[in-house]
C-alpha cells in the first residue's frame, strides 16, 4: 500500500507542476537532442550527411570517405577502429557501418552515443537512413528533400529506357576474378528497377556467398550478358578495351554492342545519393542499339 501511495502522490505533484507551468509560461514542446561533433566511420554516411546541410557538424571522417572533399577526412579507420583515437576528437555521436570487435560498446562506455547505420540491401532501406540521420542531425526537412529527389530521378531515369530494353540481362563486376552481385544485394536492386536479369543470381552458392558470389569466365560467357557493369575500374584499371580482350569475351552481346558499363567503383559500392548518378549512366547504356 506505501508504494501505490507513494506514486499517487507523485503524480498528483506531477500534475500540480504542469499546472503552474502552464499558467506560468507559454507551454514548451518537447525538443529532440540534435548532436553537434559527429564522426563518421561509413563513406555512405558521410555522403548523406553532407547531402542533406549536416556537414558543419561532422569533425571527422574515416580514411575511406573520400567524397566530398571538403569532408574533413583523417586517418582513422572504420575497419580497424581505435577507440582511444576516436574519443580522442571529444565527439558526441559516432556513426557506424560496421563493428568489429564490438568497439562501439566500448565508445559507449566512454559515455559517446553510436548508432550504427547497416549497410542497406535495398533503396528503402536507403531512404529510411537517410531520414533516421536527419532526426538525429537536426536536418530532417533537408533529409526528406534528398530521398525525395532520388524518388523523383529515378523514376525519371526508369521511365526514359524503353520496354524492350526492361529485361537485358546484366553482369555486374565486382573485381576481375569475377565476384559478382546478385539482385539481393543493394546495387541488385538498382538493377530490378529496370526489370534487368542479372546473371549472378542463377550461380552456385550465391545465396551462401551472401548475394556475392565468384562467377567464372566460362559461366558469364555462357550466360551472354547484354550489359556488363565494371565496378573495378578504378581499383583494378578494367575497361571496355580490358573485356573484350578477355578468351572469349568479344561473342558476348554487351561486348559486340558496346554495352560496357564503366562505373565509379565508391559510387557504386554506396547506398547514397550518388546513386541517381549510376543509375543514369546505366539506363544511357541501356538504351544503346
Amino acid at each position: 500500500m506505501q508504494r501505490v501511495s507513494i506514486a499517487v502522490v507523485a503524480a498528483l505533484a506531477a500534475a500540480l507542476v504542469v499546472v503552474s507551468l502552464s499558467t506560468a509560461a507559454p507551454q514548451r514542446t518537447r525538443t529532440t537532442h540534435h548532436y553537434r561533433r559527429i564522426i563518421s566511420l561509413s563513406p555512405t554516411v558521410t555522403e548523406d550527411l553532407f547531402a542533406f546541410g549536416a556537414g558543419k557538424q561532422v569533425i571527422a571522417v574515416d580514411n575511406q570517405s573520400n567524397y566530398p572533399k571538403r569532408a574533413p577526412r583523417t586517418s582513422l579507420s572504420g575497419f580497424t577502429p581505435n577507440v582511444e583515437a576516436i574519443a580522442g576528437y571529444h565527439p558526441d555521436l559516432v556513426l557506424i557501418s560496421y563493428d568489429p570487435g564490438n568497439f562501439g560498446s566500448q565508445l559507449k562506455k566512454l559515455g559517446i552515443k553510436v548508432v550504427n547505420i547497416a549497410a542497406a540491401s535495398n533503396l528503402k532501406q536507403a531512404y529510411d537512413e537517410i531520414l533516421q540521420l536527419g532526426r538525429l542531425t537536426g536536418h530532417v526537412k533537408g533529409a526528406k528533400a534528398v530521398v525525395h529527389s532520388m524518388r523523383k530521378h529515378l523514376a525519371a531515369i526508369v521511365r526514359s529506357v524503353p520496354a524492350t530494353r526492361r529485361h537485358l540481362r546484366v553482369y555486374h563486376e565486382l573485381d576481375p576474378t569475377y565476384y559478382s552481385a546478385t539482385s539481393a544485394t543493394f546495387i541488385g536492386s538498382i538493377y530490378k528497377l529496370f526489370g534487368f536479369r542479372d546473371i549472378a543470381d542463377a550461380a552456385s552458392g550465391a545465396a551462401a556467398a551472401g548475394g556475392y558470389p565468384q562467377l567464372s569466365g566460362e559461366y558469364i560467357i555462357a550466360k551472354d550478358p547484354q550489359i556488363i557493369v565494371l565496378a573495378d575500374t578504378r581499383c583494378c584499371q578494367q575497361s571496355y578495351a580490358t573485356v573484350s580482350s578477355r578468351p572469349g569475351w568479344s561473342t558476348i552481346a554487351a561486348v559486340q554492342h558496346h554495352r560496357v558499363v564503366s562505373a565509379n567503383d565508391d559510387v557504386a559500392s554506396r547506398w547514397g545519393p550518388r546513386i541517381v548518378q549510376f543509375a543514369r549512366t546505366v539506363a544511357r547504356i541501356a538504351k544503346q542499339s
